[in-house]
């Protein structure tokens, strides 16, 4: 949990979890020297080993020792980058009934150099190491794109797969219900996340959601897009009424822009935007309401664009698809290979 305290409009300071911990011993260190060390170990939940260890630690190098320790990733000198990894796991769905050594040529034809093994590790990983697994995530695409539910596709490896070439191509949208504020009423956060890149967009809205409003976010994510050098081509949502209405529609279709709809019933099959809305719940909205009463929509708006500033900039992803790499990377690494 990582607790928000704003500095400037696009910037927040963080309390990170070590820093919680540290200043959870330095207290326990503190009541033991008034309420004697029996107390503080029963109060506090920890053994007596624990207690002289950190004291211990303190005495000798001082309080900063009480900071825990990062442990870096151990280096592997062998691991394929993530784009290459990438590119084998979207071969490997696009053609589900080829094996390992069969892919090898296609995936020499967008050079790849891989053994068949290596490439059956990395299909492993992603749990699409049998043919079963590979043909039930192409059927999941599929559902998604078309809306052809088949059985394969409720029975998915892995909930859904979000694939797209290049930035801008699949942009996730959703509706996120914030809660509802004293004075000022029912607030909705309207989502983008961008497939290839994980680059997140969101606003405030207050009121009911509607189609206008969605049509209205599709053009603001088009400018934030634009900014960071990407064009808007292709849009994924549920069937609410706000993706659903004539003024969303008519819009998207004004634009040129592809519009693709989940099955219903269906949220895991629009897991890049679920997902993140779960983290800006965790992450943002929580410490946010537990720090501060905000008196308009406009104060709330602007923590969130700062956290969000700090989520697309420098906070790691370590899902299997990041692996630990932050929008903006993802970004680069994208635009670079154009260029």
């Amino acid at each position: 949990m990582n607790l928000q305290v704003p500095s400037t409009e696009l910037e927040t300071t963080t309390v990170t979890l070590e820093e919680i911990i540290y200043q959870r011993r330095v207290r326990v260190l503190d009541h033991a020297g008034v309420h004697g060390v029996s107390a503080t170990c029963r109060t506090f939940g920890i053994s007596r080993q624990t207690y002289y260890r950190w004291a211990e630690r303190a005495a000798r190098y001082g309080l900063a020792a009480l900071m825990p320790k990062h442990r870096r990733r151990p280096a592997q000198p062998n691991a394929c980058p993530p784009d290459v990894v990438e590119i084998v796991l979207a071969e490997a769905v696009a053609r589900p009934t080829l094996g390992a050594r069969r892919l090898l040529e296609h995936l020499a034809e967008r050079e790849v150099e891989l053994s068949a093994s290596g490439v059956q590790k990395i299909l492993n990983r992603h749990h699409l190491g049998r043919r079963a697994q590979r043909v039930a995530a192409l059927a999941q695409i599929t559902a998604a794109e078309t809306g052809l539910v088949t059985d394969e596709a409720r029975r998915g490896p892995f909930g859904f797969c979000h694939f797209a070439a290049r930035p801008g191509d699949l942009v996730a949208l959703d509706t996120f219900y914030v809660g509802k504020l004293k004075g000022i009423g029912s607030i909705y956060q309207l989502t983008a996340v961008d497939t290839a890149t994980r680059w997140a967009v969101a606003r405030l809205v207050v009121g009911d959601k509607s189609a206008a409003e969605a049509a209205r976010f599709v053009d603001h994510v088009i400018d934030v897009l634009h900014g960071i050098g990407v064009s808007l081509s292709g849009v994924l949502s549920d069937n609410g009424p706000e993706f659903a209405g004539k003024d969303f529609t008519s819009h998207v279709a004004g634009l040129e822009v592809v519009h693709h709809r989940i099955p219903p019933r269906s949220p895991n099959h629009n897991a890049v935007c679920e997902r993140f809305q779960g983290t800006a719940l965790q992450e943002f909205y929580r410490p946010a309401f537990h720090r501060q009463r905000f008196e308009t929509v406009t104060e709330l708006d602007t923590q969130l664009q700062g956290w969000l500033h700090r989520y697309n900039t420098r906070r790691r992803n370590h899902s299997d698809f990041m692996r630990g790499r932050t929008p903006l990377q993802v970004l680069n690494s994208h635009l670079q290979s154009v260029s």
